[in-house]
């Protein structure tokens, strides 16, 4: 057993499931292990917390698993005699693997495995520690806006793909954004090309005036396209089930749609609200859905990152070196919260037309070579060290002031005019 586990009264394994949770269990006092299996209710699960209480009044509990968010990290986190010791389910396999070539798993023995990694290698484990309340509401709320917005992606596709094999004109009557209300409420309205042929252009005009559409010559291409335009086909065995299935694809994708709404809304409110909000609005092109999210990816935990490059290895910015014997290799980092990634890179995209050093920085990737998605992590990359210093100091960006700081130090961005080209002083651009 390892220094540092006198602290825990028991230290507990877990491996979960849907129905029951396996647990292997060591008594600090006596040394004692014991197996059991409980049910994966809430019921049970705080059943099995009322008895170890008992058994230990007043001692701490330690939990490794492989899980850092779900259903078994909920109920226990709660809980402030509770420590979790989160693992990746790679690691757990990696573990297995040099115990079990076979790789063969059962719960009882991963539930032992998560055991021993307590037992031996507490040190080499980061407990979790949970957030404030408003940060971690924040950070649902926007992964589960951006899973929304994704469900909304793969039902606008679907639409497309139905429209085109019998009502291809719809795609050019409703526009490029196939999820706009505009789109919606046309297909509701008329569904198939037959029904929109005997429409008035008088009434098409109103439909598109009342939906915000006031360009002329697009609504007079419409026009024009409609009354010029036949059908694909006007065969009933095609017609008719691919309206209907429309009619259903429109019905989800208004319901999504009020969806995102009510997520924007409610992100708004939390960020407005929260104490380091000031400093994620100030980043050139955060705007409301990137502001709330960089803050959700920093958290308030000053200590959970030691510097900038533990940010951007955890959230796989970073990239990373392989070395065995005389080769080397870089890649970008597999394992790695996809989503905290996927916010800095979009994030850093957005800054480039709000941000004068940013579009120099990213063009100079785009001269050396780089593709476009490593042009974007290199300046993710920057930006990240930028954000860790406001966020440390809890102080808002300030352009003009980093850009100074480069020009102090003689950088080449400070050297940049806004249209990207090299000024003669090699001064701040104003």
């Amino acid at each position: 057993m390892n220094g540092g586990n006198e602290e825990y009264a028991l230290l507990v394994g877990l491996d979960w499931a849907d129905q029951t949770h396996d647990l292997a269990c060591l008594s600090a006092a006596d040394g004692q292990r014991s197996r059991l299996r409980i049910g994966s209710s809430p019921e049970s699960i705080r059943e099995w917390l009322a008895e170890v209480a008992g058994q230990f009044p007043g001692g701490r509990i330690a939990v490794c698993l492989e899980q850092s968010r779900g259903a078994v990290a909920y109920a226990l986190g709660v809980h402030a005699s509770v420590d979790l010791y989160p693992v990746a389910p790679s690691a757990l396999d990696s573990y297995r693997r040099a115990f079990r070539p076979s790789g063969a798993k059962d719960d009882p023995g991963d539930a032992a495995l998560c055991l021993d990694l307590l037992v031996n290698h507490r040190n080499s484990l980061a407990r979790l520690v949970p957030d404030t309340e408003a940060t971690r509401k924040l950070r649902l709320f926007c992964e589960v806006r951006r899973k929304t917005v994704g469900r909304r992606t793969r039902v606008t596709n679907e639409l497309v793909s139905t429209l085109k094999q019998y009502y291809p004109q719809a795609l050019k009557l409703v526009g490029d954004n196939r999820h706009s209300e505009l789109a919606c409420a046309l297909l509701a309205r008329w569904p198939q090309f037959g029904s929109i042929a005997g429409a008035s252009p008088d009434a098409l005009r109103k439909f598109y005036y009342a939906h915000h559409c006031r360009s002329e010559r697009r609504i007079r291409e419409r026009l024009e396209l409609v009354a010029s335009g036949c059908p694909l086909t006007t065969d009933p065995a095609v017609v008719e089930p691919l309206a209907m299935q429309v009619g259903q694809l429109v019905a989800e994708i208004r319901t999504l749609n009020r969806a995102v709404g009510q997520y924007d809304r409610r992100i708004a409110e939390v960020f407005a609200a929260h104490p380091d909000a000031a400093v994620f609005r100030s980043f050139p092109g955060a705007g409301a859905q990137m502001g709330p999210r960089l803050l959700a990816a920093f958290g308030t935990d000053r200590e959970a990152y030691r510097n900038a490059e533990g940010l951007s290895a955890y959230s796989g910015v970073a990239p990373v070196v392989e070395r065995s014997g005389k080769s080397q290799w870089t890649h970008w980092r597999w394992h790695c919260p996809k989503f905290v990634r996927q916010s800095f890179v979009e994030f850093a995209a957005k800054s480039i037309g709000q941000c004068q050093w940013a579009d120099a920085h990213y063009h100079r990737q785009l001269d050396g070579g780089k593709g476009h998605h490593a042009a974007l992590r290199s300046l993710a990359f920057k930006w990240q060290r930028i954000m860790f210093r406001c966020w440390q100091e809890r102080e808002p960006y300030d352009d003009r002031r980093y850009l100074a700081a480069l020009a102090r130090h003689g950088s080449w961005i400070a050297g940049q005019s806004p249209d990207g080209k090299q000024t003669t002083q090699g001064s701040v651009s104003t």
